[in-house]
């Protein structure tokens, strides 16, 4: 069991690395999701997150966007996973737990942290929650 710190790390790094170790069997747990990082210009990427959401499907069925840090999160390690309705994707994909704040159960636990330069354009997750 890895126990990643999500606190100042890009999201995309932190998310091919947990899909990764999920793959390979591992459990992978994320705290502090809402102090992850988006690089990049905000507006644009507000824009982004505000069109996904207005799009849905037919009679409310989807595709849905979600709304809360933990899910954001783990929909874009969803995205790094091949087949995650099926198969060793599947599989990998229950592997991965991920957690706004840490929880008491994991207070005392040593936390790993994906290595990152400063980031010059970036925002939080927290901002594009509602």
């Amino acid at each position: 069991m890895k126990v990643v710190e999500g606190k100042g790390a890009a999201l995309g790094r932190l998310a091919s690395f947990a899909a990764k170790e999920a793959l390979k069997g591992e459990e992978i747990l994320i705290v502090n999701c809402d102090e992850v990082i988006i690089t990049g210009n905000f507006k644009a990427t507000r824009k982004n997150f505000d069109e996904k959401r207005s799009r849905i499907g037919s009679s409310q069925k989807g595709p849905k966007h979600p709304a809360t840090s933990e899910k954001i999160v783990k929909r874009a390690i969803r995205g790094m996973i091949p087949d995650t309705r099926m198969g060793r994707g599947k599989e990998a994909f229950k592997r991965i737990k991920c957690y706004n704040k840490i929880p008491k159960e994991l207070e005392n636990s040593k936390f790993l942290e994906i290595h990152n330069e400063k980031k010059i354009k970036y925002s939080m997750v927290k901002e594009f929650t509602k």
